[in-house]
């Protein structure tokens, strides 16, 4: 059995605004696997946390001249005085092994305030730039990430020749841009297309497959036993 002080952790972003949405089910049933297989499990909430996304001068020292907000991040990191919020999230983010964003897909992207979660927490000088660099050389390297999401629309619409093209465009942008920029290996996502089309029977079998999904991620990398 896993020790509490050598287990892995696992952090999850989620961002959705119903409690009893299919896509908090799915985050809920991606954090009991992650459990089950030896994983800490740290939850960020962003709506149930009230997080704001929005990145703005005001969470910084007074600032002199036009607001440059990288240059700000990195400055705040090194005299210390990085929001207190976005310091707390930055260190759980630090200490985890791998990072699930958890959001239904909206228009073809992360919703506003995962977005926002990014931009003030995947700070400049904490996880790259500064003292660190870019990609294999950020902070986060040898650590994993993946994406779990819903869709509104069918499977067959995100497949080439499909109504939208396929999902990989739309993702591009996430796992390189993001993920992979500051260090992160990135895994497939795991996705359920379309779960307000499916029957209750159906979204069950739905949650039953993210489990099945999440314990093959975590035993491509186990937690280490005690």
């Amino acid at each position: 059995m896993s020790t509490f002080s050598a287990a892995r952790t696992a952090l999850i972003v989620h961002a959705h605004p119903e409690p009893h949405s299919f896509s908090t089910a799915q985050m809920t049933a991606t954090a009991e696997s992650l459990r089950e297989a030896g994983y800490r499990v740290d939850v960020l909430d962003l709506y149930a946390d009230g997080w704001a996304p929005a990145l703005a001068r005001e969470e910084f020292a007074p600032v002199h001249g036009p607001f440059k907000p990288q240059a700000e991040q990195l400055r705040a990191v090194r005299e210390g005085t990085l929001d207190a919020a976005v310091r707390a999230h930055l260190d759980r983010l630090l200490a985890a092994d791998l990072l699930v964003l958890s959001f239904p897909l909206w228009w073809f992207s992360l919703p506003a305030v995962l977005k926002g979660w990014v931009d003030r927490v995947f700070v400049m000088g904490g996880v790259f730039g500064g003292d660190h660099g870019l990609f294999g050389e950020a902070a986060l390297a040898g650590k994993r990430a993946m994406l779990l999401f819903t869709t509104g629309g069918p499977a067959e619409s995100f497949r080439p020749g499909g109504a939208f093209g396929p999902m990989d465009d739309f993702l591009f942008h996430i796992h390189r841009g993001m993920l992979e920029f500051v260090g992160f290996e990135v895994l497939d996502p795991v996705i359920t297309y379309g779960p307000a089309r499916l029957t209750d029977e159906e979204r069950a079998a739905a949650l039953d497959t993210v489990r099945e999904s999440v314990a093959r991620v975590a035993a491509e990398n186990p937690a280490p036993v005690g």
